[in-house]
């Protein structure tokens, strides 16, 4: 099993204006003159850990890492209601991405992300085949409206009590609607107690359908209430939208990717994105392998293995 690389910090790093008001955060850490590859985080709203440096072969790559519109260290926050985002959607990601690239004097590079990431680099290496040298993709999504009903209506089949505190937290008139569209309702309320306990409510849930694999725990990071206003609030927006990609879904598309090779990696025990998001997209790729790790849910060790692996694979892609 492969082994996280040492911990390493950023040769550079800054913010690029990329217009809208919003300003991202980047750093770039391992070798300069190393094959480029950017990392596209989860959420939307999770940021990028700091843990997710060590991925990378620090002598092979240069990576790219940022933080989405609203998030992490990107500026301005969507942590309140008063926060806009109207400019916050899909193919605005999908720009910032390439005004980053451009930014930092990058031609090709190996496109790696994780959960929603996988969602992002897809809808982006389908816009911009030409700049992907390959792929690794950890906790597969599509971004399906099937996908988000799933976990916030259809799970409650797997976690009955638990769903059932969740969709009481929304107004009874909404609950048998779209539960992700009446949370971004309670997130824009100008009322902070109320943002504040549909964060903490959304957070919860989030926590409960993670993952079914043995030794699963709730994460220590929505203890931030910034954090957790700051994910709840973008995930409401952008599954309530479904994710920006209802006029653009990735699976009819996955021609534009055949030349490029790539490993998706999925846990066998992640009951919040089941295996035949992955299983499908594999079979519409030719270049694409697909790695089920039989011990993993939405994450955990053997995941993480395997990305480095697949990436340590593609060490000279481009």
């Amino acid at each position: 099993m492969a082994e996280r690389y040492p911990a390493i910090e950023p040769y550079e790093s800054g913010f690029l204006d990329v217009g809208d008001g919003h300003s991202l955060y980047w750093e770039t850490v391992g070798n300069p003159a190393g094959t480029p590859a950017v990392w596209l985080h989860g959420g939307p709203g999770s940021g990028s850990t700091l843990g997710i440096r060590r991925s990378f072969d620090p002598g092979a790559y240069r990576v790219v890492l940022f933080d989405q519109r609203g998030c992490g260290r990107s500026r301005p926050l969507a942590d309140s209601a008063t926060a806009g985002l109207t400019t916050n959607t899909t193919q605005h990601l999908i720009g910032d991405i390439e005004l980053l690239r451009s930014h930092l004097g990058i031609d090709r590079w190996v496109v790696s992300g994780g959960s929603w990431g996988v969602t992002l680099a897809l809808a982006y290496a389908q816009q911009h085949p030409e700049r992907v040298a390959a792929m690794v993709l950890a906790a597969v999504t599509s971004g399906t409206r099937r996908e988000t009903d799933w976990i916030t209506r259809d799970m409650r089949r797997v976690f009955p009590r638990e769903w059932d505190e969740f969709a009481a937290a929304v107004p009874e008139s909404e609950r048998d609607g779209d539960l992700s569209a009446a949370y971004a309702r309670l997130l824009a309320d100008p009322d902070p107690a109320v943002t504040d306990r549909a964060a903490q409510m959304w957070c919860a849930w989030e926590d409960t359908h993670i993952s079914l694999a043995p030794g699963a725990t709730p994460s220590p990071r929505y203890a931030d209430p910034t954090l957790r206003q700051v994910f709840a609030r973008l995930v409401t927006h952008y599954w309530s939208n479904g994710c920006f990609l209802d006029d653009a879904p990735i699976l009819p598309a996955m021609d534009r990717l055949a030349r490029i090779p790539a490993v998706l990696i999925h846990g066998r025990y992640d009951v919040s994105g089941p295996l035949d998001t992955a299983w499908d997209l594999h079979q519409a790729w030719p270049g694409s392998r697909l790695v089920v790790c039989e011990d993993a849910g939405h994450g955990g060790v053997t995941m993480t293995a395997a990305m480095i692996d697949a990436l340590d694979a593609f060490r000279t892609a481009g």
